[in-house]
């Protein structure tokens, strides 16, 4: 019996191992895949945010800095508005 009992608790630590490296092995393809997942999730917002920035910052660049006029010939040119804004300065 000694030598039954032998051979059956070595088929069962083989087989334990066997389903240890098996299940490793697919724990780990699962993590690669959902790190991979992630990884591209985050590049894909980061690009979209810069996307948003640089439209952002297009729009800004667009506008006027400001609704100081500073060419005397403009019909619209005021005087007071200028020398406010450079005593600001």
């Amino acid at each position: 019996m000694s030598a039954t009992q032998n051979v059956v608790r070595y088929s069962a630590l083989i087989v334990g191992v066997l389903y240890g490296f098996s299940h490793a092995s697919t724990l780990q393809k699962k993590a690669d895949a959902d790190y991979i997942k992630h990884a591209s999730e985050r590049r894909e917002k980061l690009i979209e945010e810069a996307r948003k920035a640089y439209a952002q910052k297009k729009a800004d660049d667009s506008k006027p800095k400001s609704d100081l006029i500073t060419d005397p010939e403009d019909p619209k040119f005021d005087l007071e508005k200028l020398f406010a804004s450079w005593e600001k300065a």
